[in-house]
């Protein structure tokens, strides 16, 4: 039987914990989506050095686990001086790991505009960063919305592990729990709880844009 009253008495630490876990994840993910960004217009303007630059740090990044790189900046990065809060590292791991997805997202969304409909705009009179402003990127974030939401959805699962650096987010309370008074189906439970709470929305509003885009016939 399940100890509620231990479940209970333990709700308000994951409140506190599911707070700590939305604002280090939304901070992870908006940085994401600035990188992403501006390394999806570094590819698309095919800048010499910098595309190279983006390409390592494209595969640097989805070719290493999340963990791996918390580890890099939480525990490495002050051999060499520099020492960063757990907070720190946690939101820079997240972008660093989130940019790259983002990145991907944007590109197949930039490119899926046709070349024909920049063109046009040009022997219109447009100069080309209205092309971009008007033209490219409101159709690329259309087709993009989809992958977008989901790897959101992803970076915020990707916070369970933010805890090897002693970051009092959800998985280090049910870890601490279970630690302290060995109650771990009450605390896993909680925890699986606590993080459908926080992933649900994002899971339904995402169904609903793809299912409005569909319609309207972006993405196709």
């Amino acid at each position: 039987m399940l100890d509620t009253i231990f479940m209970m008495k333990n709700i308000p630490l994951y409140v506190e914990a599911a707070k700590l876990t939305v604002v280090i994840g939304i901070i992870g993910i908006l940085l994401s989506l600035l990188v992403g960004l501006v390394i999806a217009f570094i590819q698309y303007f095919k800048i010499p050095v910098l595309r190279q630059i983006a390409s390592v740090y494209i595969e640097l990044s989805r070719n290493t686990p999340l963990l791996v790189q918390l580890f890099f900046l939480y525990f490495g990065l002050p051999k060499a001086g520099i020492s960063i809060s757990a907070e720190g590292c946690a939101i820079l791991g997240l972008c660093f790991l989130g940019g790259s997805y983002m990145a991907e997202a944007f590109r197949s969304g930039i490119e899926s505009v046709e070349r024909v409909q920049e063109e046009s705009a040009l022997a219109l009179g447009f100069n080309r960063r209205q092309v971009i402003r008007y033209v490219v990127l409101p159709q690329a974030l259309s087709v993009s919305i989809p992958a977008l939401f989901a790897n959101k959805i992803f970076l915020i699962k990707e916070t369970s592990v933010l805890s090897v650096v002693a970051l009092a987010d959800l998985m280090y309370i049910a870890k601490d729990l279970i630690g302290l008074y060995y109650k771990t189906d009450e605390a896993l439970l909680l925890l699986v709880i606590s993080y459908l709470i926080i992933l649900l929305p994002f899971s339904i509003v995402a169904a609903v844009l793809e299912r409005r885009l569909r319609y309207a016939g972006f993405g196709n």
